[in-house]
């Protein structure tokens, strides 16, 4: 049951500077990150309104963990981010409302995530991403939030689908998320009547969506089609190392596809695809620009590279032997999110740090407004991968909330841990300098926390000295 006030619970107090009809949507589009932590300061938990309707932000990360952990029953996902998310996501295992549905589907993707699964498809991700990177022209300016984008997306199509899909479709799926991330933060803020109107914006999203639809439904087929016995892909004479590197984690699932239906495995397809792209590219843009601006942590990393690799490439199994690469990832996801705005919905009236919320209000947290307390992170603004070590990261317990908690946790941290740790080392390994070459970025909070502008040169020879 929610906590007992001892108490009558009061109003919680309402952000100022709200406006007639549209709320506080003015400032969520033109200042979301700046606005979402001046919240702190009027309290726990504290009114705005998107439009007409009422939000409860959580501005306490304990509060937050009772929303997520201890009282979970009676927040149940949804609220108007999820509400955007399911228009393409669907009622994948990140979206699906609490139920019997969502712990079926999710007992159904857990073995892709395990360790054993991950491991099998690690040295495959490892081949991928250096073969990617090490085509990058050298000293040639990248657009480092797209390019991230892409390397993750190549990464995330060899291990879930296997090898050899379809040409072209990486590249349509490159093109079209970022639009439909963009189009999806737009439903979140925006009022719901703007959202429903057959504008061009509106109409373009939906096409993308469907774009999207297609596209998934050609990726299953064709992995269905070359892991299935005496298909023409998979030829009856193929070594079983052969087989393996055609196979992905995918496999796992569609043998459940009876149990799940063709558009639920769509769903699940786009969640893992949303999920591995938009987050992990996000943090490897971030992780590779703070990396190349501070000389002392670029240092670290390739020293620890070279006690661990010497002068040969990653292998998995090393990458448990790299901790301050797992440090400086972890700092970058802190500092620029991922996520900035969370939604869940009160199921009944709570109370919650003493205020009411009542039943059906959308209640909103966020990772990186917690992230950027400085009770728990002292000078948040500040990249310190070192506030990760053991004795320092304790203070910090419950606050980091980057994959969530509790039953909704992210089902794919692991994998997100590994992909991001790939790609990390082997840019490093294979391009022994890094420039930037464009002013420092602003943080954008779209549906992740981007740069909006980073571009950065790869060159062959060391820095000099």
């Amino acid at each position: 049951m929610p906590h007992a006030p001892t108490t009558s619970p009061t109003l919680a107090p309402t952000a100022p500077g709200g406006l007639p009809l549209i709320g506080h949507g003015l400032r969520l589009v033109r200042d979301p990150l700046p606005f979402i932590t001046s919240l702190r300061a009027y309290g726990s938990v504290v009114r705005i309104r998107i439009g007409p309707t009422p939000a409860y932000v959580i501005t306490d990360p304990a509060l937050t963990r009772q929303v997520l952990v201890t009282d979970a029953a009676h927040f149940p996902k949804g609220g108007r981010y999820y509400d955007a998310l399911r228009v393409f996501l669907g009622d994948g295992v990140a979206t699906v409302t609490d139920g019997d549905t969502h712990l079926r589907n999710r007992r159904l993707m857990q073995p892709m995530f395990s360790k054993a699964h991950i491991a099998e498809r690690g040295n495959a991700m490892i081949d991928q991403v250096r073969t990617t990177v090490g085509a990058w022209p050298a000293a040639e300016p990248r657009d480092m939030f797209a390019g991230m984008n892409e390397i993750t997306l190549a990464t995330f199509l060899v291990a879930v689908f296997g090898a050899d899909l379809p040409e072209g479709l990486e590249g349509e799926f490159t093109a079209l998320m970022p639009e439909i991330m963009k189009g999806t933060i737009r439903q979140v803020i925006l009022p719901p009547w703007i959202t429903r109107l057959p504008l061009p914006g509106n109409r373009a999203h939906a096409d993308r969506v469907a774009r999207l639809r297609t596209l998934i439904d050609r990726a299953i087929d064709h992995h269905a089609d070359v892991t299935a016995p005496g298909s023409a892909e998979a030829c009856p004479h193929a070594s079983q190392a052969v087989s393996r590197q055609q196979a992905g984690l995918f496999e796992t699932l569609l043998g459940a596809e009876e149990h799940l239906g063709r558009r639920q495995l769509q769903d699940e397809a786009i969640t893992l695809l949303a999920g591995a792209i938009e987050t992990t590219g996000t943090t490897l843009a971030w992780a590779l620009y703070e990396i190349a601006r501070n000389p002392a942590v670029e240092r670290r990393l390739r020293e620890e590279l070279a006690s661990v690799c010497a002068d040969r490439p990653l292998r998995y199994d090393d990458l448990d032997r790299l901790p301050y690469a797992r440090r400086v990832l972890q700092e970058a996801i802190r500092k620029y999110g991922p996520s900035w705005m969370v939604t869940r919905t009160a199921a009944r009236d709570v109370v919650l740090g003493g205020h009411l919320v009542p039943e059906g209000a959308d209640v909103v947290w966020s990772p990186y407004l917690h992230q950027h307390d400085s009770s728990y992170f002292p000078d948040p603004d500040t990249f310190d991968p070192d506030r990760w070590e053991a004795d320092r990261a304790a203070t910090a317990r419950g606050t980091f909330l980057a994959f969530g908690d509790g039953r909704r946790k992210c089902i794919g941290e692991n994998f997100a841990w590994v992909e991001l740790h790939i790609i990390l080392a082997t840019v490093l390994q294979v391009w022994p300098r890094l420039k930037p070459t464009s002013r420092p970025p602003r943080p954008q909070a779209v549906i992740t926390v981007k740069p909006d502008a980073l571009t950065m040169e790869f060159h062959r020879d060391s820095a000099p000295r």
